[in-house]
């Protein structure tokens, strides 16, 4: 949990906090994200999505296209001395990683937004906020 604000350098450097640090064991997986962010996931997380991934039936277009997608972006990290990562080239691109960047613990995974296109989300969606929650929380007959 928790949102972070970073620089990402013009190497591709940028410092994860030290708290989803602890929570890696040192190393990780970074990838493609949805809504154009990087997801980061621990190496037991990561196994848990890759076993997920594996049950879906290869015969069907998305499958192969979400895979496909999902596991070309993916990278082992691990952090430096000073506690960054590196992100190649074409997961800054992807993600529109800028300078500013916040970075927010998600439940089982860490992400990574450029700072603008997060405040872009935010701003739209939250409207929509009470109408998602009621959607999703109908469904199960739970409330928070």
């Amino acid at each position: 949990m928790g949102e972070y604000h970073h620089n990402i350098d013009e190497k591709g450097r940028i410092v994860i906090p030290g708290k989803f640090r602890d929570e890696s064991k040192g190393k990780f997986i970074i990838t493609r994200g949805l809504e154009k962010c990087l997801y980061l996931y621990t190496m037991e997380e990561w196994e848990k999505i890759v076993n997920k991934l594996n049950k879906l039936p290869f015969t069907k277009k998305d499958a192969r296209t979400f895979i496909r997608s999902f596991f070309a972006g993916a990278t082992a990290c691990e952090f430096d001395r000073n506690g960054r990562i590196n992100i190649t080239s074409p997961l800054v691109s992807y993600a529109g990683l800028t300078k500013e960047c916040v970075i927010i613990g998600v439940n089982d995974r860490v992400e990574i937004w450029d700072e603008k296109l997060y405040c872009e989300f935010l701003d739209e969606n939250a409207s929509k906020l009470e109408e998602i929650a009621e959607n999703l929380f109908e469904v199960s007959n739970e409330t928070l």
